[in-house]
Parts: C-alpha cells; structure tokens; sequence
C-alpha cells in the first residue's frame, strides 16, 4: 500500500518531510525540487590521459567530482552524456513504520533526463535526497534550475522497524542535506576499507 493525498499532508504536517508546500502534494506522492548544488563528474588530473580510473565497488569509492557554478541565469547545463550528483531542497525525517522512493518524473525521461533508480529510502533516514542524474540524448543540452520539479516521492507504511536494524542505526548518508558521493559504511569500516 503507498500512501495518499489526506495522508501526504500529514506527513508535511508532521515534519516528516519539509520544504513542502500544498501545490506539490499529489494524489499518492509529493513533487520534490532541485536544489543549487551540482557535483559534476570529471576527468581525474591525477590519472594518466590514456588510462581509465577504476572505482572499486567493495570500497565504495567516489567518482571524480568538482562543484558546479550556475551560469548567470541561474542555470547548470547538463550536456550529452553528463553524469551529476544533485540534491533535492527537501528534508526528510522518515519514522521508523515508514520507507519512501523516489521516482523521476516522466515528462523529464522524456527529454532524456534519467535517474541512476538509487533512490529507495529505508526507515530512519534523515536527510536530502541526492539525486543522479544524466543527459542520455546525443544532440541536447538539458538546464537544470533550483527550484525545478525533478521528480516524486512515493511513501509506503509498514510495521514498525527496531531501531538497531534502522537507517538510523546502520546508513551512511544519515543527516546529509548536500549532494554527497559514496559514504563508508559501518560494515566498510570495519574491514579496514
């Protein structure tokens, strides 16, 4: 069962999620927004020309990333092919009888945008949501402007979680409010990685 409109305003009520304003409350999910925060995906300087860096998976490595400035107009172009880490202007304080995903919107996909479909969110989390996005097309470049509907969340109910098995107890990106690439985790950690 997914939640709807009576009960998505109150979870804004609640606080559950914040930056939330009527007009972006739909029939079973909230509209969510783009924030100001790029992190583009660049060549590594300290990797030869002629090689490919490697991102080892076990170790959760980041990609090479550098902020983004806006243009004058308050615009991020995404160009063909382009890889972003973006942050929504939402926050979220999901309780622990409560999991959400995101989903991009469709008239997005259809100008060639796409989601990275990472954004599930387990019980406890609290945070924004970073997003990962791409310019799939081959001849267009896509303007990304804060405050852009870029996609919605869907919230699911369920029985109560115990707090040690939460995202509160076991995530890594708990309390992140900015685009963020990969995060240790506790397991990660702990093996010395």
């Amino acid at each position: 069962m997914i939640l709807s409109y009576s009960d998505l305003v109150g979870l804004v009520d609640r606080g559950v999620i914040r930056g939330v304003t009527a007009e972006h409350v739909n029939g079973s999910s909230i509209d969510l927004t783009i924030s100001d925060q790029f992190l583009l995906e660049q060549p590594n300087p300290t990797t030869p020309e002629d090689e490919w860096p490697t991102v080892e998976l076990s170790k959760r490595q980041p990609l090479y990333t550098e902020p983004q400035e806006l243009n004058e107009d308050g615009s991020f172009l995404l160009y063909p092919g382009q890889f972003v880490l973006a942050v929504t202007q939402q926050e979220f304080n999901l309780p622990l009888d409560l999991s959400a995903e995101y989903k991009l919107k469709s008239s997005l996909a259809r100008v060639g945008l796409n989601h990275a479909l990472a954004g599930w969110c387990d019980p406890g989390w609290r945070g924004a949501l970073t997003l990962e996005l791409q310019n799939t097309t081959q001849h267009h470049v896509i303007a990304l402007r804060k405050g852009d509907r870029i996609g919605q969340m869907v919230f699911m109910p369920h029985k109560l979680v115990p707090a040690s098995r939460s995202y509160r107890a076991r995530g890594a990106y708990q309390d992140v409010f900015e685009a963020t690439g990969p995060l240790p985790t506790a397991s990660t950690l702990g093996a010395g990685l």
